[in-house]
């Protein structure tokens, strides 16, 4: 099939997880077989092909594209308005779509891209696929946190800010979400009324990585790795330290970067006798020299990339009962649940695991086996499912084509 696909944001500019995703996800389009271009807004107006992915570049839709910087509150308020509906978005998306003249547009994240191209598509007849990876359309801050404490559903505010967004999602045909939470948090609040709902984790490669086959030596080595950020769990982490200080059993290593003045006061936070600082590590160097990944999100996960990014290199992974994390977690096989912001209840369970690191071939083969379950073919087939439900005529072509070719052969 013919796919455009409209990112919020795409490699290089990274921010985090969401671009690292729809670079993946984009890759895995290709290799299955389907004829895709990405449409990002970049600040600047040109074609590319990037890692081998075709790209279209855009000039900013809305006053400026990179939220991520400071500004002044008009700019934000402004930005955020147009979010609900750009009329310059929507026509320059449906020049786009007229260009490409795709069998399907997939939308990966919307900010900056707009909900206008959902009714541009509709406006061309081309049905919409959605993917959620956070929840931008239903808070404007699309963390659902307000000061230290998680909302357990969208406050008057952001339901007021974000009333365009719902609008639209009713021109999406299928949504999907990663885990049922992220997918569970729209539909309760009215979103995507006449789209089909899937879910389809994100992908990761398993490679030739082997399970650890022996207990490792003590101490045993407990690890984070990602953006240093309050909502990361970090100061639980720590306050956990803190309390296994005295335990010679327990080291603590930390990746990501050290330029924020938060991530600086970390090294006060944390003991000095039992935590290194890495700063920015490549996951592929992280992983071999740890036994054990952390993810004490306060936050509520759309998903939790790390967690399979851990298990694809045979680490178990204690993470916090929050928003998708637990859906890949397996209690007691494949790693360790406990509740977000309870330092002491982190600190037991690491305390209880490094009492016992004879576990940790069981659990490391657990979680290579778990990563099987994300490997590109079974995303791919995912996939695959949803847009032969959106286009029945084009999936049974490719049937008729492909026993054609076998009865040839």
């Amino acid at each position: 099939m013919r796919i455009l696909m409209a990112c919020a944001a795409f490699p290089p500019f990274i921010d985090g997880g969401g671009p690292i995703s729809a670079m993946m996800v984009a890759k895995l389009l290709i290799s299955a077989g389907h004829d895709l271009e990405v449409v990002n807004v970049s600040g600047e107006d040109k074609h590319e092909i990037y890692d081998g992915v075709p790209v279209r570049r855009l000039k900013t839709l809305n006053i400026d594209w990179n939220y991520r910087l400071p500004r002044p509150g008009w700019k934000k308020l402004i930005w955020h308005a147009l979010e609900n509906f750009n009329p310059r978005a929507y026509l320059v998306m449906r020049r786009e779509i007229r260009r490409f003249k795709p069998d399907i547009v997939l939308t990966d994240s919307i900010e900056n891209i707009n909900v206008a191209t959902w009714a541009a598509a509709k406006s061309c007849g081309v049905p919409v696929c959605h993917i959620l990876r956070s929840a931008f359309l239903l808070c404007w801050k699309a963390s659902m946190r307000r000061g230290n404490d998680n909302c357990e559903r969208a406050c008057s505010s952001c339901q007021v800010s974000s009333y365009g967004k719902k609008v639209f999602s009713r021109y999406v045909d299928a949504v999907i979400g990663e885990t049922d939470f992220i997918m569970g948090r729209h539909l309760e609040h009215g979103y995507f009324p006449n789209a089909t709902s899937h879910r389809v984790p994100g992908v990761v490669s398993v490679g030739a990585q082997k399970p650890r086959t022996s207990a490792p030596a003590t101490p045993l080595r407990f690890g984070f790795i990602g953006v240093h950020d309050p909502v990361k769990g970090l100061d639980t982490l720590a306050l956990a330290a803190q309390r296994l200080s005295d335990n010679p059993d327990v080291t603590f290593a930390i990746a990501g970067s050290t330029e924020s003045d938060y991530s600086k006061s970390l090294q006060q936070k944390f003991p000095a006798t039992n935590t290194r600082f890495l700063g920015w590590t490549k996951p592929a160097d992280f992983f071999p020299g740890i036994d054990v990944l952390v993810v004490p999100s306060l936050f509520r996960e759309p998903f939790g990339r790390v967690v399979i990014e851990a298990f694809a290199h045979g680490v178990p992974v204690i993470g916090a009962r929050s928003g998708g994390i637990p859906e890949s977690i397996r209690h007691g096989v494949d790693g360790f649940l406990f509740e977000a912001g309870d330092d002491a209840a982190l600190a037991r369970q690491i305390a209880d695991l490094a009492a016992s690191p004879e576990a940790i071939p069981a659990l490391s083969a657990a979680a290579l086996e778990a990563a099987r379950r994300y490997r590109p073919e079974i995303i791919a087939a995912g996939y695959d499912a949803v847009f032969a439900e959106l286009r029945p005529d084009l999936a049974v072509e490719a049937e008729t084509t492909i026993r054609a070719a076998g009865n040839a052969g």
